[in-house]
């Protein structure tokens, strides 16, 4: 007894340190949490303009680029009253978008996006869920993806039959080429047309004639549309609504959007009239049908309805025919100026192919050329802040706290060089996907159709469209620079839009069989 009395005050003792112990070891736990998870650095924003004073918004991936230097590859910056969430570096963006797909998957429906969408009732407050692909959210994106992937792998799409198409659709592009019979031209609108009409074919079953004035005018606007979008007016718009009756070209591109519903609805009105169940024509037959069906057995709740036709057609116009086109714009201009490169290309396809008409299964006896089409894509990188994503719910990354909702940019431009992962990443250098003997090789770091849940749906088509366009002109004809101008008076720098084109200028493409 006396031994128990003895040892109580000990074993007390004992206790109350364990129990101190314990506290601390929470209290330590708890501040290390509170500094862990805080919201990422930022400049510091001014009241109504944000950061608007710190951003070129005619080129905003220039100054985030920046940013990312001063703040790290997750940071915080105001576009006016909105907050923005930016993820810089090859890293940050995989373990964001691949990693963590479902908290960063959703996307964030700006008001011209909302207004190209839904018409002009967009709500700065709530969260909007629009029809079509592109800028659509929940149920309706995933049946409406869905639907798209696979009804483009049922048409043909990475297949022989679309190869066939778009094999075909060169022939008549190097025509076009060889009336201008080696004198100076701006491809812009040869290439756009050449490439629309992929799409146009697969979507609507027949392709266009040059000639005909519904393409022009279809690619015309297109091209203006995606150089306004990209405007300082547009920018602005995004940050204050309010602006928009103010602003021109806010107007011009709902005059744009109008002439295209217009069109498009024409469109389907007659393949709607036509529809013949034993022969689907393209996805909008695949489309109709499905609609249909669902009309025979009174599914109200159904997603297959006319505005989602309408706007998955228009998404697939935006998404597959100017970034495609673009991309192999840039890839003649590249050419004439680096006619090393352009001549080690011919080289390659000269003896693998000889002249006859390259098909995809060329592709692997074409290393060099692999390479360089590679090296095109991330040198011109199009699309330098990708289009934005939103939180779909509270993350916790990187040590950093990001609400539900917010705006987030996955800046592809920090990724496609990124100097922890390319050898010269602001020089064009297709070395970056060969090996020591001269094989071509991937890069995890090669991310030009972004990465995750928002993968670009047409991924293998675009892949298909820039071998074998690429390939069959290069075997064709000879690129370079207007007389009188050398190759290192030919412009790298892009003009202004949300898709970076290059800047206008002219090339002479001098048949190589002449």
């Amino acid at each position: 007894m006396a031994l128990l009395t003895e040892l109580l005050p000990v074993s007390t003792g004992i206790l109350l340190g364990v129990v101190l112990m314990s506290l601390l070891v929470v209290y330590l736990l708890s501040s290390d949490s509170q500094q862990e998870w805080k919201e990422p650095p930022g400049p510091k924003p001014l009241p109504i303009l944000g950061n608007l004073l710190e951003l070129d918004l005619k080129r905003p991936y220039l100054s985030l680029l920046s940013m990312s230097k001063q703040y790290g590859s997750v940071f915080t910056v105001y576009f006016g009253l909105k907050k923005v969430v930016v993820l810089a570096g090859y890293q940050t963006v995989k373990q964001a978008l691949v990693n963590h797909p479902e908290e960063f998957g959703d996307r964030d429906i700006s008001p011209i996006f909302y207004d190209l969408n839904e018409g002009y009732d967009y709500q700065v407050q709530g969260f909007c869920s629009t029809t079509g692909i592109l800028f659509s959210n929940g149920e309706n994106w995933k049946e409406m993806r869905r639907f798209a992937l696979s009804t483009l792998r049922d048409i043909g799409m990475g297949k022989r039959g679309v190869e066939e198409k778009i094999a075909e659709e060169t022939r008549y592009l190097r025509e076009l080429f060889e009336q201008f019979k080696g004198n100076p031209f701006d491809a812009t609108q040869p290439v756009n047309y050449a490439v629309s009409n992929i799409i146009v074919a697969i979507v609507y079953g027949s392709r266009f004639e040059y000639s005909d004035s519904l393409l022009k005018d279809m690619v015309n606007r297109a091209n203006e549309s995606s150089k306004l979008i990209g405007s300082a007016s547009i920018q602005l718009y995004n940050m204050y609504p309010w602006l928009r009756s103010c602003l021109k070209n806010w107007k011009l591109i709902m005059q744009y959007r109008k002439q295209n519903i217009k069109e498009v609805n024409k469109r389907l009105g007659v393949l709607q009239k036509t529809l013949s169940p034993q022969h689907c024509r393209g996805l909008v037959d695949c489309f109709l049908e499905r609609k249909q069906n669902a009309e025979k057995c009174g599914d109200k709740n159904t997603l297959f309805h006319e505005n989602n036709l309408l706007f998955t057609v228009t998404n697939l116009f935006a998404a597959g025919a100017d970034t495609t086109g673009t991309t192999l714009r840039w890839g003649l201009l590249l050419m004439a100026k680096y006619p090393h490169v352009q001549d080690r290309v011919q080289e390659e396809i000269d003896n693998v192919a000889g002249d006859r008409q390259i098909v995809m299964e060329d592709k692997k006896n074409l290393p060099y050329t692999e390479a360089v089409i590679h090296e095109i894509q991330r040198v011109a990188n199009i699309l330098p802040m990708s289009l934005p994503h939103t939180t779909a719910c509270d993350v916790h990354f990187q040590r950093y706290f990001i609400k539900k909702g917010t705006c987030v940019f996955p800046l592809l431009t920090s990724v496609l060089r990124d100097e922890n992962e390319w050898e010269s990443p602001n020089t064009f250098n297709p070395e970056h996907f060969l090996d020591e003997q001269g094989r071509f090789v991937k890069r995890d770091a090669f991310m030009p159709f972004s990465a995750g849940r928002r993968l670009c749906l047409g991924e293998s088509l675009a892949r298909m469209e820039l071998f074998l366009f690429f390939t069959s002109l290069l075997q064709h004809f000879h690129f370079s620079p207007p007389p009188g101008m050398s190759e290192d008076q030919l412009d790298l720098t892009p003009a202004v839009g949300l898709i970076l084109n290059p800047s206008p200028h002219k090339l002479c493409a001098i048949s190589r069989s002449a």
